[in-house]
C-alpha cells in the first residue's frame, strides 16, 4: 500500500504536511467516518481538528495567515483526507475554491477583508452557480442581479451547494444585465456575488432561506443545499473583482481547481477501496486457501493498483500545470475524468472481493460503494469533460490544410 501513489520532487516542506495529515485521517477520521456517515452527523470535532491544523489556510497566502502551500500540495492533503472519509473532503473544497477566486481575482480591499478569516477557519467558504433546472447549461441562469443605488437585488434559485447550511461565505453566480444590452452572450453577462450569511438553516438573513439539508444516497455529513433569494440586498463593494460581468470566467477559474480537487478525491476513495480489497483478500479463505492466492483476485488486485497509480498521476500533473501559471483545463478534465471513472471501478472491484459481505453495513466498502458515483457527476459530469478535452484536443492539434 505504501509504495502505490507516491508523488516525486516534493520539499520537505510538503513531506511534513502530508505526514501530518495522514496521521490525522489514521487516527481521527477513519476511526469515526462509518458511523458518523450512517447518522448524516456533520463531523464537528474533525473539522476542528482540521481547523486547529491550519488546512483552512492551507492556499492562502501567508502575507493574510495561510501558509501559502501550492494547489499540489492541497490537492494531495485532499487526496489523503479522501482516503479517510469523502465527505471532509467536500468541506474544505468550496471554502477553497472561494478562498482561490479571492486570491486571483478579489478586489484588495476584499482580500484584506475576508482572507485573514478564511485562513483562520473562522469563515467558511461554499459557492454556488447550479440551478434546479440548470444541469451542465450555465449559459442557462435564470437567477438575477438588478442594481439599486449602492445595491444589487438578488433573485433566484440555487441548487447543489455544499457546506450551504455551514458557510457563512457564498460565491454566488447570477445574471447580471446592467451595463450589457441585449443580445449580449449569456457567459458576458454573469456576475460573481460575495454572499455573507450566518450559518443555519431557515431565513439566515432577510431575503436569503437556505431550506434544509438534501437527503442524499451517499457524500453524507457534509450539508447539500438549495439557496433561495428573494429580494436579497447586496452592496455593490460585494462584486467580486469590483466589476460585473466577470462571473463567469471567475468561476470556471475556480472550478478549474475544483476539477483537480475532485481528481485528488477519487484518487483518496480509490486507494482506500484497494486498501480494503487487498486486506481482505488475504484474510478471506475459499478452498482451503486464502482467496488472495487466486488468480482471479490478483489479476483484480493488479487492475485496482495499476488504476490508482494512473490517476494519481494524472492529478499530480493537473496540479503542477495549473501552479505553473498555464492552462490546465485540458489536464485537470483529463484527472477528473479518469480518476472519477476509475475510482468508481476500484471500488467496484473491492466491493466484489468482499463477496456478500461487501452489502453489510458493518462494512467500510458498503460505504465507498455509495460515495463514488458522487465523483461521476461533482465539478461536471464525464460528458463535460470529454467535451472540453475534445475541444482543447482540436485546439492543439488544428488541421494545417
Amino acid at each position: 500500500m505504501a509504495r502505490l501513489a507516491q508523488t516525486a520532487g516534493l520539499t520537505d516542506i510538503q513531506r511534513e504536511i502530508l505526514s501530518t495529515v495522514r496521521d490525522f485521517v489514521d487516527k481521527e477520521i477513519l476511526p469515526a467516518a462509518t458511523e458518523l456517515e450512517h447518522r448524516d452527523e456533520y463531523p464537528q470535532q474533525i473539522v476542528d481538528g482540521l481547523k486547529e491544523l491550519g488546512l483552512f489556510g492551507l492556499m492562502i497566502p501567508e502575507e493574510y495567515g495561510g501558509l501559502g502551500e501550492s494547489l499540489l500540495t492541497y490537492a494531495l492533503c485532499v487526496e489523503e483526507i479522501a482516503r479517510g472519509w469523502m465527505s471532509v473532503s467536500g468541506i474544505i473544497n468550496t471554502h477553497f475554491i472561494v478562498a482561490y477566486m479571492l486570491k486571483q481575482h478579489g478586489t484588495q480591499e476584499q482580500k484584506d477583508h475576508f482572507l485573514p478569516r478564511m485562513a483562520a477557519g473562522d469563515i467558511r467558504g461554499a459557492f454556488s452557480m447550479s440551478e434546479p433546472a440548470l444541469g451542465s447549461d450555465v449559459s442557462a441562469i435564470t437567477s438575477k442581479a438588478v442594481k439599486d443605488g449602492d445595491e444589487y437585488v438578488l433573485t433566484g434559485q440555487k441548487m447543489w451547494l455544499t457546506n450551504g447550511g455551514t458557510s457563512s461565505l457564498v460565491a454566488v453566480l447570477v445574471r447580471s444585465d446592467e451595463g450589457h444590452p441585449e443580445g449580449t452572450a449569456p457567459h458576458k453577462s454573469m456576475t460573481t456575488f460575495l454572499v455573507e450569511k450566518e450559518p443555519g438553516f431557515g431565513e439566515v438573513q432577510p431575503g436569503l432561506t437556505i431550506p434544509g439539508k438534501i437527503d442524499k444516497m451517499g457524500y453524507k455529513g457534509v450539508d447539500t443545499t438549495e439557496l433561495i433569494m428573494d429580494g436579497l440586498r447586496i452592496p455593490a463593494d460585494r462584486v467580486l473583482g469590483g466589476a460585473t460581468g466577470r462571473g463567469f470566467y471567475q468561476m470556471m477559474d475556480g472550478v478549474e481547481v475544483g476539477r483537480v480537487n475532485v481528481a485528488a478525491r477519487g484518487c483518496g476513495v480509490a486507494q482506500r477501496a484497494f486498501e480494503l480489497g487487498v486486506s481482505y483478500a488475504q484474510q478471506r479463505h475459499t478452498f482451503g486457501k486464502p482467496i488472495a492466492q487466486h488468480q482471479a483476485i490478483q489479476f483484480k488486485l493488479a487492475e485496482m493498483a495499476t488504476k490508482v497509480e494512473a490517476a494519481h498521476a494524472m492529478m499530480v500533473n493537473a496540479a503542477r500545470k495549473k501552479d505553473s501559471g498555464e492552462r490546465n483545463d485540458l489536464e485537470a478534465g483529463m484527472a477528473k475524468y479518469l480518476a472519477s471513472e476509475y475510482c468508481k471501478e476500484v471500488v467496484e472491484d473491492a466491493f466484489r472481493i468482499h463477496g456478500g459481505y461487501g452489502f453489510s453495513k458493518e462494512y467500510e466498502i458498503e460505504r465507498l460503494y455509495r460515495e463514488a458515483p458522487m465523483l461521476l457527476i461533482g465539478e461536471g459530469t464525464a460528458e463535460i469533460q470529454k467535451m472540453i478535452i475534445g475541444r482543447r484536443l482540436l485546439e492543439e492539434y488544428r488541421f494545417q490544410g
